[in-house]
């Protein structure tokens, strides 16, 4: 048996994530969930949700979810670390709100928080602190005992983030016909923001034209491309850029659009693209449409050949990096000397998100960061 791993102050990690829908008739509930407050009508939702129409009104990313508990609780048994994962999602089945009160009825007062999504931005990060306050708001009113809530570090730079996507990248280079291989050009994607979003993101002193969410994803596409390039010798050309663009059209989001960029860069002669997603932890809704369907589309019209590299999932690698990330933080919180794991030049994230990061356009309460109401 190996040695037990002490968490200690924490008693249990909460896997938190989006949801979706998991049949037809979740679809618009769903939906209505994620815009409530925007009073977009039903029938604009029902045009939306054709990308789930498409998959059977099923979104793959619960079982995705599901996959990645049963990957983090084997690699927290083999490797003695006592504490149990539960799973709440922001807009459907098992909701947030549903599982906090879940742990707190099992006795559960220090939280660890892993939100599904690597990266500095509102929507990755603030608006996730946003429903937990809203959570335990809830709890309170219900005169609950409240736990307190820690949200764990981004962990976009994490050697067991990056390495699974650069494995992804190395075979999807290999899956191309061997006569585009080595003039294949590598096309980072992640979610479009808005740009005043992606300026805010991050820590006041990192905001600049693009925020901390460019600037990580740059980051990490860096890495990944020096390690393509140490492992076949062929420094392939690459760009960051954007997919899943659902804002109004007289607001600038950032750009160029995947789509957009295949089309430019099949007009440059480029001969083959790998379209790698790093800035998606598991292969969702919105890179099996807007990639494997819609950015495919667009290749095959272009007679370009594409191929998309996997996203991080369930990999052991991953699994072990969040082991990695709760002790690193269980030592932060008792005063213990820990050695933060981040590859590339900007460091290991803050533990604690600082007053003014992320700011959302009408300021919200937001736990688990320095200005939360439940400290």
């Amino acid at each position: 048996m190996p040695d037990a791993l002490d968490p200690t102050p924490y008693d249990a990690l909460l896997l938190l994530s989006f949801g979706g829908p998991e049949g037809p008739d979740d679809v618009v509930p769903f939906l209505e969930n994620v815009t409530r407050g925007r009073g977009i009508p039903k029938e604009r939702l029902k045009e939306v949700g054709q990308h789930y129409f498409l998959f059977g009104g099923v979104s793959p990313i619960n079982a995705q979810n599901r996959a990645l508990l049963d990957a983090l609780r084997k690699d927290f048994a083999e490797h003695g670390l006592d504490l149990p994962v539960y799973w709440g999602n922001r807009n459907w089945a098992p909701y947030l709100t549903d599982t906090l009160r879940e742990m707190v009825a099992d006795g559960r007062r220090r939280i660890l928080v892993l939100a599904t999504s690597a990266y500095a931005s509102y929507s990755g990060c603030r608006q996730y602190r946003e429903n937990l306050a809203d959570a335990l708001a809830a709890l309170e009113a219900e005169g609950l005992p409240l736990p307190k809530v820690d949200k764990l570090r981004h962990y976009f730079n994490h050697p067991g983030f990056v390495e699974p996507m650069t494995d992804g990248v190395l075979r999807a280079l290999e899956d191309l016909p061997e006569d585009v291989r080595a003039g294949a050009h590598i096309a980072f994607t992640t979610h479009s923001i808005p740009t005043s979003a992606a300026d805010t993101s991050g820590p006041v002193e990192a905001h600049g034209e693009g925020g901390a969410y460019v600037e990580q994803h740059l980051d990490v596409a860096q890495l990944i491309a020096d390690a393509v390039r140490e492992r076949t010798g062929i420094d392939h050309p690459w760009r960051l850029v954007y997919q899943s663009r659902s804002g109004a059209p007289h607001i600038p989001w950032l750009e160029p659009d995947i789509c957009d960029h295949l089309q430019e860069q099949h007009a440059a002669g480029v001969p083959a693209v790998v379209m790698a997603p790093i800035g998606f932890v598991s292969d969702h809704m919105e890179v099996l449409y807007d990639l494997d369907t819609e950015a495919k589309a667009k290749a095959e019209e272009l007679g370009l050949p594409v191929r998309r590299s996997a996203t991080v999932g369930a990999d052991p690698r991953f699994a072990a990096a969040v082991r990695d990330l709760v002790m690193e933080r269980a030592a932060v919180e008792s005063g213990r000397a820990v050695t933060l794991c981040a590859l590339g030049s900007l460091g290991p994230s803050h533990h604690v998100c600082p007053v003014g990061c992320c700011p959302a356009r009408a300021p919200r309460p937001a736990a688990a960061g320095a200005d939360s109401p439940y400290a």
